[in-house]
């Protein structure tokens, strides 16, 4: 698997098989959540909307939500709230503003109770709304401002006694009277115009009148992340962690799959590749200890990235792959002479396969067409971690049995050295996989038979390692 791109096949291997595993890491995913939760308290979040009227541009807009957010308007507001162990630096981080369509200026406000969330955004929205009538020159200087007004007093004042003099004035049409309307009339038109251009050029008329559109709404439920949230992420961070830890190891893995490269790892030519049945629970390791019974538990025991077993043929389809694999041994070997069958420890794959090639040469069908009937099978099983294998006695070569997908080119290189070191030549190899569906009672029982008659001939010649 570690050349294949990752398919949705893979993924639903890896959940069909290891669904308890991904269950139980979900659940300590979740409990990692909700330990969080409980460390990081819940948080409500409300909002107060300040208007501002008039005309304003983005960068003026801008400059107002820093206002709203400075440390002038958090002080002012934390002196205004006055809680107990909270000043304006405590605040700075539970305030924010931004500004949002219709020139309005939305100031949230977030604390551990809905009650003080509602607070802090009021007095929030309503020290800004002071500090920036401040700034705009709305309350500075009262006497400033009486002085304004007193003058718009005196223009309404001049007005009146300029309509006065108007009709005072000679209604007759000479000239001078003429002249002496006129002038009045610029006089008032001057005064008018004045007094517009001193109300426009007044910061404190057109944006100094900021409006809080109402108190903050209490808020009914947490801000994000909530309980819930926290406990549903930390679900599936931890699902999604172990299928790419799973994705990951199988890319990594080394382990042989294919028929070619186990071939070239132990220098010799592929004689064929037989069936043995699945059986339920084959592949476990055996064990009471209470490590073995929770990697049962968890469904670790087995390994996942194993292909799906394809569909048994029959009985006879079955034998005649073994009788294929004898035939060829008979032909290459140069007499009938024994032959060893190295089997890697803990491959139970191979092991049920050897047993069945010995109890295919053990019924030799001798054929007419041949003078010499199978070779003789001895059955050993080497440890891949330090291979030994007996030294050459009556045998021929050694035959190597082993399943795909279970072991490394070092390892079947080990096996193949341990082989030349004892003297025994490989004469050939045979893959074996599983299949769905079960054979016979008669056929199901051989590797268990050959087993018992193989450990009697292993006695009588000396035994196998």
């Amino acid at each position: 698997m570690s050349d294949d791109t990752i398919r949705l096949v893979t993924i639903g291997r890896i959940l069909r098989r290891r669904w308890r595993l991904l269950a139980v890491l979900a659940l300590v995913g979740a409990l990692v959540g909700y330990g969080t939760s409980v460390l990081f308290p819940p948080r409500y979040t409300t909002s107060a909307s300040v208007l501002l009227p008039g005309q304003w541009e983005e960068r003026e807009l801008l400059t107002q939500v820093d206002i709203a957010t400075s440390s002038t308007v958090v002080d002012r507001a934390a002196a205004a709230l006055d809680w107990s162990g909270v000043s304006g630096t405590g605040l700075r981080d539970q305030v924010s503003a931004k500004a949002t369509d219709g020139n309005i200026i939305k100031i949230s406000g977030t604390a551990d109770t809905p009650e003080r969330a509602q607070q802090l955004s009021d007095r929030m929205a309503q020290q800004f709304v002071k500090f920036a009538a401040r700034i705009a020159g709305g309350g500075t200087d009262p006497d400033a401002a009486t002085g304004i007004e007193a003058l718009r007093q005196s223009v309404v004042e001049t007005n009146r006694r300029i309509t006065d003099l108007a009709d005072a004035a000679d209604p007759g049409q000479t000239v001078e009277s003429v002249q002496a309307r006129t002038d009045l009339e610029k006089l008032r038109t001057s005064l008018e115009e004045a007094m517009t251009k001193l109300d426009q050029a007044d910061p404190a008329t057109n944006k100094a009148g900021m409006v809080v559109m109402g108190p903050a709404a209490r808020p009914t439920g947490e801000s994000p992340p909530t309980r819930i949230q926290l406990i549903v992420a930390g679900a599936l961070l931890f699902f999604l962690l172990a299928v790419i830890g799973h994705l990951v190891a199988a890319r990594v893995n080394r382990r042989l799959r294919t028929e070619p490269q186990i071939a070239a790892a132990l220098g010799s030519a592929l004689l064929g590749t037989v069936d043995v049945p699945a059986e339920r629970g084959a592949h476990r390791p055996e064990g009471p200890g209470p490590r073995a019974r929770i990697r049962r538990l968890l469904g670790v025991d087995t390994r996942w990235d194993l292909p799906i077993p394809q569909r048994s043929v029959d009985e006879a389809g079955t034998r005649i792959r073994y009788q294929r694999v004898c035939a060829r041994l008979r032909d290459q070997l140069p007499a009938p002479l024994g032959l060893l069958v190295v089997v890697p420890d803990g491959d139970a794959i191979a092991r049920r396969a050897a047993g069945q090639l010995v109890a295919e040469a053990e019924n030799d069908p001798s054929p007419s067409s041949s003078s010499r009937g199978y070779p003789m099978l001895r059955v050993v099983e080497v440890s891949v971690d330090r291979p030994t294998v007996p030294d050459r006695d009556t045998e021929s070569g050694a035959l190597v049995v082993l399943s795909a997908g279970s072991w490394t080119a070092e390892e079947l290189a080990g096996i193949a050295e341990a082989c030349a070191d004892g003297g025994h030549e490989v004469v050939g190899i045979v893959v074996a996989g599983t299949v769905r569906g079960r054979p016979t009672r008669s056929a199901d029982r051989l590797p268990d038979s050959a087993a018992v008659a193989l450990a009697g001939r292993g006695h009588a010649t000396g035994g196998s390692v």
